[in-house]
């Protein structure tokens, strides 16, 4: 057992403050990938965008895991905390220039992050011969090898920097679905994580909300900047209402059932890392993208869009959708047929777009998403109508 472990009831355990304060810094850090992708929108912005996004969504990711079993009350967790904060500004103060000047800053503060948060699980917070010891040093040691690419990129220029940096991160991300295999070493198994699960998927539901906080953040700050013409109010309207529809998406039932369906999987490690730790960053690329299309919208509502913004306005639902999609898929194992007819209608608004001035089309992707969730609510009242329970119902009835 850890030093600094969790003590009382798993279910009862909910996000501290010191997590919301720790929060904090990744609505900036969101901010800085959303501008990102607005300085540079061709597919160059949008790889490096993605690859910041991603970045910044692993050192969150695996603090998260961390502090799911380390006590928050405790002194030296809450120095560990600060300190992982101080790193993780650093690295978001960075990102506009992450493949530039400050590409050093950037990839420095990350490899501090996770080698340095894993240098206390392993030989601070856990004791010698402990399973949480040979998991934490496992872990450290993928840490430190990505970490070579992430500084050797760092150094290098160009597409040398970009094909480092893209070994490094195949490494991060392909390390969990390995189990942290290291030759010559005893496997670490997925029953070596204890994952409590309310608090769990409370702090991935809650990354939702910073992603959509900084939506409505940045469409605040855009209009606030303009002449209010009528045009451009009716395109506030849509952004905001985009947002909102989005939540709803999200947290309507999904958050409810999906945490439900973790608490009573037998493979609740490998559910936890696929659902939350690789899906849920592809619903945050979706209210990313849409952020930066509201913004474009506000900006230029009675105007035609090139393609790239037309892409941006109806790609962001797209891709939330289909992300919605995907962490039902492995979540339940079933399709949701109507969050994919969305997406796909949100790709297909995008094709007709390109004749659209961006007021019309950002109405049109609002309608789509407006459509699926009437439709997911028509059919729940004709369920509840016949009698039948809901999932979320159904889920406890079995476990039962």
């Amino acid at each position: 057992m850890s030093r600094f472990q969790r003590v009382g009831d798993p279910h009862e355990q909910r996000s501290t403050t010191l997590e919301l304060f720790y929060d904090l810094v990744f609505v900036f850090a969101v901010t800085q990938v959303s501008h990102l992708l607005l300085r540079d929108l061709d597919w160059t912005g949008l790889g490096q965008s993605a690859l910041v996004l991603l970045v910044v969504w692993w050192s969150w990711n695996y603090t998260t895991w961390v502090t799911n079993e380390l006590d928050p009350e405790s002194g030296v967790v809450r120095l560990l905390m600060i300190a992982l904060m101080l790193a993780s500004l650093l690295m978001a103060v960075a990102i506009p220039e992450a493949f530039g000047d400050r590409a050093l800053l950037f990839a420095g503060s990350y490899v501090a992050i996770q080698v340095g948060r894993h240098l206390f699980l392993t030989f601070a917070a856990a004791g010698r011969g402990t399973p949480e010891r040979m998991r934490a040093s496992r872990i450290l040691i993928w840490f430190c090898a990505a970490g070579v690419f992430w500084i050797a990129g760092a150094l290098a220029d160009g597409s040398t920097r970009t094909a480092l940096w893209l070994v490094a991160l195949a490494i991060d991300y392909g390390a969990p679905r390995v189990t942290y295999l290291v030759p010559g070493m005893r496997r670490v198994t997925p029953e070596a994580w204890n994952v409590s699960v309310t608090h769990f998927a409370e702090r991935f539901q809650l990354f939702v909300i910073i992603a959509l906080g900084e939506t409505i953040v940045l469409t605040g700050a855009t209009t606030s900047d303009l002449e209010l013409t009528t045009s451009r109010v009716l395109a506030f309207a849509v952004a905001f209402l985009t947002t909102a529809a989005l939540w709803w998406l999200y947290f309507d039932y999904v958050a409810r059932i999906a945490e439900r369906r973790l608490e009573l999987a037998p493979n609740r490690t490998q559910l936890a890392r696929d659902g939350y730790t690789y899906l849920h960053v592809v619903l945050v690329a979706g209210v990313i993208v849409s952020a930066v299309g509201d913004e474009l919208t506000i900006a230029h509502p009675t105007e035609a869009l090139p393609d790239a913004e037309v892409a941006v306005v109806a790609g962001g639902p797209a891709i939330y959708l289909l992300g919605h999609v995907l962490f039902r898929l492995r979540m339940a194992g079933s399709l949701s047929r109507k969050r994919l007819g969305g997406a796909l209608a949100c790709l297909l608004a995008g094709l007709l777009g390109r004749d659209l001035d961006g007021l019309a089309l950002a109405a049109l992707v609002l309608a789509i998403v407006v459509a699926v969730i009437v439709a997911e609510q028509v059919t729940g009242r004709r369920r509840r109508a016949r009698g039948e329970p809901s999932p979320l119902e159904r889920l406890d009835l079995g476990a039962a």
